[in-house]
């Protein structure tokens, strides 16, 4: 049986007259860069996420950095975020001109933990950026009231949650700005790179909107130092067609990782838990093991691809060395960097796939 990690053609073919007209209408307005394409997708995200602003950028490592930037935090700042991330969290502080600030995770949800986070906020904290890791939603409770006490800003990294939620709010709309990723592979993915931030505060919208056009907001006048970060009017109308079916893939999603969950169920491995009050959205499915490495290549070796989210932590990546962290100042994140494995997930997988993939992970164990 062939087993695809992911399978974009698949969606693709299933939207396919959806997508190439929206395509043709960008073609026909020569409408390459912004312009109502992507205008029409922000106003839609922001409806979609709950907020009164979308702000459609190049990236989602742009947009944590716009957000940053639109905020006024830099040089002599420091920016609490999750150990257990994607490289680019802490990358889009260093950009911005602040100090990454790294703490572990919650064993559970492998989230930023919140009773970690009190002894890392100082005097120079300006902001704390959850991770909503693999499409589950950090404790925003927590994180926000302890924010709160502080007069710290809260930025959602929500680029792996797009239609999560925690306790009936959707991701993207419980900080002050959240940062949205588009690449290909996620559950609301573009035709190459966008990003988009999210925010109910005017003010800062304008200044993400000015940042990403060179910092202008009319044409040849600049009153900020921006960037170059709009986003391209394809990856807009693209965008807008594949918001309308997010919901009906995140409830395909769920079924593939339920079904993982009741088929490994007796297997000696870590299984991701579901919650009550969190929606998750599964951008990922991913077991732990102590065997990981062996029961990867045994999956390879039958025809399953699977890949680690994250192999090397982000205080062991050589660009984050001034840092000056050790290995065991983050345990639970060394941890999971030894043990987790991303099985194949999405929307159309079927359910034969499913049970191969989990009969090859039973067949290894055994």
């Amino acid at each position: 049986m062939e087993i695809k990690y992911l399978d974009l053609q698949a969606n693709y073919q299933s939207i396919k007259p959806e997508i190439d007209k929206a395509i043709q209408q960008v073609l026909d307005s020569s409408a390459y860069v912004l312009g109502p394409a992507v205008a029409g997708f922000e106003k839609a995200f922001a409806e979609y996420c709950g907020t009164k602003f979308a702000i459609g950028c190049n990236s989602g490592t742009t947009a944590l950095t716009l957000a940053l930037r639109a905020m006024e935090i830099g040089p002599g700042d420091e920016v609490i975020t999750a150990a257990n991330s994607f490289v680019a969290t802490a990358a889009a502080i260093v950009h911005a001109g602040a100090k990454p600030v790294l703490v572990d995770v919650d064993p559970e949800t492998r989230n930023l933990d919140p009773q970690l986070l009190k002894i890392a906020v100082t005097s120079r904290t300006r902001a704390i950026i959850p991770v909503h890791l693999y499409g589950c939603p950090a404790d925003m409770d927590a994180i926000r009231q302890l924010a709160g006490n502080y007069n710290i800003a809260v930025l959602e990294d929500s680029a792996q949650a797009h239609g999560a939620s925690y306790k009936g709010r959707p991701a993207g709309s419980m900080g002050k700005m959240a940062a949205f990723s588009f690449y290909p592979g996620k559950n609301l993915g573009a035709y190459g790179e966008a990003g988009a931030v999210t925010t109910d505060n005017e003010q800062l919208a304008e200044r993400v909107r000015m940042l990403r056009d060179h910092g202008s907001d009319r044409k040849y006048v600049h009153d900020l130092l921006g960037y170059n970060a709009r986003m391209d009017g394809f990856q807009g109308a693209v965008l807008k067609v594949k918001l309308a079916h997010l919901d009906k893939w995140n409830e395909e999603r769920n079924r593939v990782a339920r079904l993982y969950n009741e088929l490994l169920a007796n297997v000696p491995v870590k299984l991701p838990r579901f919650y009550d009050d969190i929606k998750q959205v599964f951008h990922l499915y991913v077991i732990e093991t102590d065997r990981r490495d062996d029961l990867q290549k045994h999956l390879a070796n039958h025809g399953v691809p699977s890949l680690i989210h994250y192999p090397i932590p982000i205080h062991r990546q050589k660009a984050f060395e001034f840092l000056d962290y050790r290995k065991s100042d983050f345990p639970i994140t060394e941890k999971l960097a030894d043990e987790i494995l991303s099985l194949p997930i999405y929307p159309e997988m079927t359910d034969r796939q499913v049970s191969y993939v989990a009969e090859q992970v039973k067949a290894f164990f055994a």
